[in-house]
């Protein structure tokens, strides 16, 4: 009998050290943010009112309607003076950039992003154990990853990604990535650097869906640290909650409504077609769909279930019947590259808006056509005095919503047609 006791206490322990193991073996599998840095171009780069004018006015392969149709596009567009771009855009070398010019863009952003990034965290690039890599429209060879491991030498045992054509959600693919690799690695630190280069994808024809990038697209990017060793949580700020993705490219609509290809004459640019919004609008629907379950409280899918059994009774009553869909999603979105969000999201923490226990909701979209979206817990209440928009946040949001781009081109909406000119 007390054989059988003494046996029973020990599968009792033994089991408790199973559950034990397993439990703590989830918590190693923990993806935290330790800290980011977005990139902010020198004074030099950007792009006020009047060169942007210019920029439009040289390119002689515009047409009058495609010169107003880009003016239009500018004054409505939102974009404010505070925008850069690449250098060889000032040079007046847009349409004929070389390799050099795109590797030189990168090279500003790696050279002052990824040290200040350290610096702060006190991480020595030897310590790095993964490197993800990610600019969609510049894929050279050695890889641009393998630039950044050559100029801060680091590890040769690193696990090194570079990601190409992935567009302007890449930097959640490349988060997925990065989660994946932290289950069954412990105590890992990882490097993430998006961006997009600018400089040898300039459009300079005058097809209409793809001059309209060359007023969207601005040059920015952002390296993140992080990390799956617990016994940093509490120097972390972020903690990864969820990572939904959605990939449409099954569909010809959603696949061809943003394509880099070339126009009649040869020119390559980047096509934005007319389906791009009903292709957006459902990969955001579905990524809601499978998402939502995983970041609302019980409460609120409890009441979505009822509200929408009640609308399918009615609309079954009146002999039709159609899916429903429902949620509410708070996304960073805008005007410029692929690290948007995370502008977005460093605009929030300077102005002292994420606060412990906050969850945040990024949603990206990108070519392809796909929506990924994720769900950040912060860790620590967050001040923001050291990120990117530490020593001009007291000018946001600005007084006047004077848009210096209608003051200065509005009225080319009420030129009239037939006496306009393009200016020489």
């Amino acid at each position: 009998m007390e054989f059988f006791i003494l046996l029973c206490i020990l599968h009792v322990l033994y089991l408790s050290f199973l559950i034990w193991k397993l439990f703590d073996q989830r918590r190693d599998r923990e993806c935290y943010i330790l800290d980011y840095e977005c990139y902010k171009p020198s004074d030099d780069r950007m792009l006020d009112t009047q060169f942007c004018g210019d920029i439009i006015k040289r390119n002689k392969n515009l047409g009058l309607n495609e010169y107003k149709f880009l003016l239009k596009a500018i004054v409505s567009s939102g974009i404010g003076e505070q925008t850069y771009a690449p250098r060889n855009v000032f040079s007046g070398r847009e349409a004929t950039p070389t390799l050099k010019d795109g590797l030189s863009e990168m090279d500003e952003f790696f050279q002052d992003c990824i040290p200040q990034l350290l610096d702060r965290s006190g991480i020595s690039p030897k310590e790095i154990d993964v490197l993800v890599v990610n600019v969609s429209m510049l894929a050279t060879l050695p890889s641009l990853a393998a630039r950044i491991i050559n100029f801060y030498k680091l590890r040769e045992d690193i696990k090194v990604f570079n990601l190409t054509g992935m567009g302007c959600s890449a930097s959640l693919i490349s988060m997925d990535l990065i989660r994946n690799i932290f289950k069954t690695h412990k105590n890992k630190y990882a490097l993430l650097v998006t961006s997009e280069s600018l400089s040898p994808n300039w459009y300079s024809g005058n097809d209409r869906s793809m001059i309209l990038a060359n007023c969207l697209f601005r040059s920015g990017g952002c390296a993140i640290l992080l990390t799956n060793n617990r016994s940093l949580k509490q120097k972390a700020m972020f903690k990864l909650k969820c990572l939904v993705r959605i990939h449409h490219g099954g569909k010809d609509e959603a696949y061809n409504c943003c394509t880099q290809k070339e126009d009649g004459q040869g020119r390559i640019g980047f096509h934005l077609g007319k389906t791009l919004p009903k292709a957006a609008t459902r990969a955001f629907v579905d990524n809601l769909r499978e998402i939502s379950p995983k970041i609302l409280p019980v409460r609120e899918l409890l009441r979505f279930a009822i509200v929408t059994l009640i609308k399918k009774l009615k609309k079954s009553s009146s002999g039709s019947s159609s899916k429903s869909v429902g949620g509410v999603g708070v996304g960073g979105g805008g005007r410029g590259t692929k690290s948007v969000s995370w502008y977005v999201l460093a605009y929030m923490e300077a102005k002292k808006r994420l606060k412990k226990g906050d969850r945040v909701l990024m949603i990206s979209f990108g070519a392809g056509f796909k929506c990924n979206s994720c769900l950040w817990e912060v860790v620590k209440d967050l001040e923001g005095s050291k990120n990117v928009w530490g020593d001009c946040i007291d000018d946001y949001p600005p007084e006047s919503l004077a848009n210096p781009f209608m003051e200065k081109y509005g009225w080319i909406n009420n030129e009239d047609e037939s006496t306009f000119k393009i200016p020489e």
